[in-house]
């Protein structure tokens, strides 16, 4: 199948970007670094009766959704389907039944309005949700700390549209999955992480010594960069179901902000010592757990210990969303890309180094 070629306005690109990775159907609109809209629809409260995300019910959802949050999108902005430039999607990585529904809909939306269609990498779109801030444009190289619900990745970005490298990731639970998990230890509802975040305010991060994984001499041949959460995650398990079976009341805020604090110290620590390895004074941070206040509060400390520049998107773009789709894609337009043909697929595991497939 042939693909369309022409781009109108390579300076600033009106592009419509659409994002169902996991549970949240994101339809974003940029005109160039600028944010026009951004529609986000969320399946959570389906999942939550679950304790956790369904796959089949994602997908049910997205497809539910994905319409009405096109139509939206296009009021907010202002604008007509027609008057796009391009439209772009997220091909991975993600939920693959999930993944199918956006891609679906943006093979479908890119040939009846004859637009051209880049299909982009859903983790290097964390990063380039970060044009669309008021901080300036993304100075490189830059050391970039995604985490959420799914992933937790350490990237080296010299070239958000044409050179990002894995140096490291979680070899089991990513952290948001622990926050989810230690939540229902401790009685708490899916998702984990705001009510996490809510009663470690009211307990100490220095209450309990609980474990930094892959953060020892040994592990750091083999391990530097990567992160694993599984080990904390059954130490808070352990240490509250010794106590319960032993009648003792639990501290809840005090095993709450010491976990957090835990989780944080490894992903700030891991991070600073990759700015410190590469020489990049610059640390960006990206993904929906970046929203847990404690993370950015140390993510603060550290980086002025450190005399690196921390960046930060504004918190709605953290999270998954169209807007960041669109823009990385709109930085792919200006630099020249090719758009993506039409015989691509949803890819699940999606390698980062992937920026584009063409």
């Amino acid at each position: 199948m042939s693909r369309a070629t022409h781009i109108l306005n390579r300076e600033a690109p009106l592009v419509l970007g659409i994002e169902t990775s996991c549970d949240e159907t994101g339809i974003g609109i940029v005109r160039g670094r600028k944010l026009l809209a951004n529609v986000i629809s969320s399946s959570m409260d389906e999942h939550a009766r679950y304790g956790g995300v369904v796959p089949e019910v994602a997908a049910r959802a997205h497809v539910e959704a994905i319409t009405p949050a096109i139509r939206q999108a296009v009021a907010e902005a202002g604008i007509r389907l027609s008057d796009l430039d391009a439209v772009a999607v997220t091909c991975g990585p993600g939920l693959a039944g999930a993944l199918m529904v956006g891609v679906a809909a943006a093979k479908a939306l890119a040939i009846s309005l004859d637009k051209p269609l880049f299909a982009v990498n859903h983790l290097v779109g964390h990063v380039g949700a970060d044009v669309l801030g008021e901080e300036g444009p993304l100075e490189y190289p830059t050391i970039a700390l995604l985490v959420s619900g799914g992933h937790t990745s350490l990237l080296l970005v010299r070239d958000l549209v044409s050179d990002v490298e894995l140096l490291g990731e979680t070899i089991d639970d990513a952290a948001g999955e622990a926050f989810d998990k230690v939540a229902r230890v401790l009685g708490m509802p899916y998702p984990g992480g705001p009510h996490i975040d809510r009663l470690a305010a009211t307990g100490s991060p220095t209450a309990i010594r609980f474990p930094r994984g892959l953060s020892q001499p040994k592990d750091m041949a083999a391990h530097r960069y990567d992160f694993s959460f599984s080990g904390l995650k059954t130490s808070v398990a352990r240490w509250v179901e010794i106590r319960r079976d032993a009648g003792e009341e639990i501290p809840l805020g005090d095993v709450a902000a010491s976990f957090r604090e835990a989780v944080a110290d490894v992903l700030l620590t891991k991070a600073i010592a990759a700015c410190s390895d590469f020489n990049v004074p610059r640390l960006l941070l990206g993904g929906g757990v970046v929203a847990n206040a404690r993370i950015r509060e140390l993510a603060g400390q550290k980086c002025a210990d450190a005399g690196v520049t921390l960046r930060v998107p504004p918190l709605a773009l953290c999270t998954d969303n169209g807007a960041m789709i669109a823009a990385l894609a709109a930085e792919l337009i200006m630099a020249g890309a090719q758009p993506s043909g039409m015989d691509f697929g949803a890819d699940s595991t999606l390698p980062v180094t992937t920026i584009q497939i063409l």
